[in-house]
């Protein structure tokens, strides 16, 4: 009989978190949704549970160093084999260089970038104990540098806070597959697509569902799959 394997989605009470929680959840996974609110996390809970979903709630601000502290303890008994980092804050507009506060652009990278740092390292020694540990960094493509430079590509507005706190994050991604080369441990950077959330006012064209599809193709990949690359539903995106 094979084991229930566990997740954990950070950022998971709505949007594509959730759906990232509910289509692992659909494999049969144990799926830790993580929220700030926990009000609103524990919706999301009951929510998945009434489709049949083995779903439980991880209160955690990604942004705080006992908040996530706590939730890796809350964990402890479990255990974790994949993590999604996938909560992420835009920052608002304007976000020129020239316009942008100084001040937003440290609010968007300690959530977008130290969020993924903080956590992924408070859950290593739990992803260690897995015999397939996996984790997902929700990227974006409006942060490969490649396609910024590209004359005609579509790459969203300017934007020197979330697109740039992506390209760090992507930056940061391949660093973690450098140090962790060797060990059982797939770490990759998924971008979900243009997809209508709250985080853009719902003006995406693709549905969350659509957008949770990388992230759980990342999740299950198999042992000796990719690591230190970057996805998005039609293949690798260049750094």
């Amino acid at each position: 009989m094979t084991e229930t394997k566990t997740a954990l989605v950070t950022g998971a009470n709505k949007g594509i978190g959730y759906e990232i929680a509910a289509g692992l959840g659909a494999l049969g996974w144990s799926v830790g949704v993580g929220s700030r609110d926990a009000g609103r996390g524990e919706a999301a809970v009951a929510k998945l549970r009434a489709a049949g979903i083995d779903a439980f709630g991880v209160p955690i601000d990604v942004t705080d160093d006992a908040s996530v502290t706590a939730a890796a303890g809350l964990l402890e008994e479990r255990g974790l084999d994949v993590l999604v980092n996938n909560a992420a804050i835009t920052g608002g507009m304007p976000q020129e260089p020239t316009k942008v506060d100084p001040a937003t652009v440290r609010t968007v990278v300690e959530t977008n970038v130290l969020g993924v740092i903080r956590v992924t390292n408070a859950m290593l020694p739990l992803l260690r104990r897995s015999p397939s540990p996996r984790i997902v960094n929700m990227s974006s493509t409006v942060g490969s540098l490649t396609r910024q430079t590209t004359p005609g590509a579509e790459t969203g507005p300017i934007s020197a806070a979330y697109a740039a706190s992506k390209t760090f994050l992507n930056a940061v991604t391949i660093q973690y597959a450098k140090e962790l080369v060797g060990t059982d441990i797939l770490i990759n950077a998924g971008c979900p697509g243009f997809c209508a959330t709250d985080l853009n006012g719902f003006r995406g064209v693709r549905t969350p569902e659509q957008g949770a599809a990388i992230a759980i193709h990342l999740a299950t990949l198999p042992d000796g799959g990719p690591t230190g690359t970057f996805h998005d539903d039609d293949g690798p995106v260049p750094w």
